[in-house]
């Protein structure tokens, strides 16, 4: 029964970070065929933006060691957007060589986990994307800069909001064209969602130029994703059938799981132009391929249903 909320945008994009968010996680090596697949069955789905995968060294996430080789085998696909994520020159020139249009780069707002995921103090990280966002621009590339630990950080406790609105300024500065809030170790609130939104807000960030990043570690990303929209935000990172988690958040249960995102996006009457039949049953096919049942609520209600 759809009932639909005055306040809310009419519309949500939605970017799937099943294939590269997701996936990375995973321990167990993911052919590179059934990747491919998987990224065209979300296509066949009706998302529009699907992260494809990663150009960093093999050395550090083995998973998406074979970028070079999938990027190919879905860049035929016409109507869809395919960001990849690029840490450093290095890994644009890889992306830009085969004709990348769209890239991340990964930033945090905490100095610890700067330390932790980058080994660099975030200024120093910020300073290593300068020359990647100014070739990227001078390419014509579409970049998002993605900002982790905006609502809370395992070894430092609260992240001010002052502290995120400056990274998240520097990134803007610096050529990004979309922001992604990430609250990587699920600790955020709707509260605490809107406070940052209306400090970026004051601060001359629009929501147009901002993105949500939930995970769901205590149950809130459904919520804080309700927040975002309140406050404007039309664009909503998840990813497939949950596939994902946290390593620095014990019992984290990963990214907002994009079959959850949809049932309640079209409950509330707002257009997100996915099939949730078919990216059901594209993630029940991907929880057979990793020989375990799909965490999303909404796959295994649906799944249910059609045994």
């Amino acid at each position: 029964m759809v009932v639909s909320a005055t306040n809310l945008p009419a519309r949500v994009r939605i970017h799937e970070v099943g294939a590269r968010d997701g996936l990375q996680n995973e321990k167990t090596t993911v052919p590179t065929e059934v990747k491919a697949e998987f990224v065209r069955r979300l296509a066949d789905a009706g998302l529009t933006t699907i992260e494809a995968t990663s150009f960093v060294h093999p050395k550090w996430v083995p998973q998406l060691a074979d970028a070079e080789q999938l990027f190919p085998l879905i860049a035929d696909l016409r109507g869809v957007h395919l960001p990849v994520l690029v840490p450093n020159e290095r890994g644009l020139d890889r992306a830009l060589s085969l004709n990348a249009t769209r890239v991340a780069v990964f930033a945090s707002a905490t100095e610890s986990f700067a330390k932790a995921n980058l080994n660099r103090t975030v200024d120093e990280a910020l300073a290593m994307f300068e020359p990647v966002l100014a070739r990227a621009k001078t390419e014509g590339v579409h970049v998002r800069g993605y900002l982790s630990m905006c609502f809370g950080d395992p070894w430092e406790g609260e992240v001010p909001v002052p502290q995120v609105v400056r990274v998240c300024k520097a990134l803007l500065d610096m050529g990004c064209d979309e922001l992604s809030l990430g609250d990587t170790i699920g600790v955020a609130t709707p509260g605490h969602v809107t406070a940052l939104l209306t400090a970026l807000e004051e601060a001359g960030i629009p929501a147009a130029a901002v993105a949500v990043h939930f995970h769901d570690t205590y149950g809130q990303a459904l919520a804080n994703t309700y927040a975002a929209l309140e406050h404007g935000v039309t664009t909503i990172d998840a990813s497939a059938g949950g596939l994902g988690g946290c390593p620095y958040a014990r019992s984290a249960t990963g990214n907002l799981a994009t079959e959850d995102l949809v049932w309640m996006l079209q409950g509330l009457g707002i257009d997100t132009g996915v099939d949730l039949g078919r990216l059901v049953a594209t993630s029940a096919w991907m929880a057979g391929q990793l020989g375990r049942p799909s965490p999303s609520r909404t796959v295994r209600a649906l799944s249910h249903k059609e045994q």
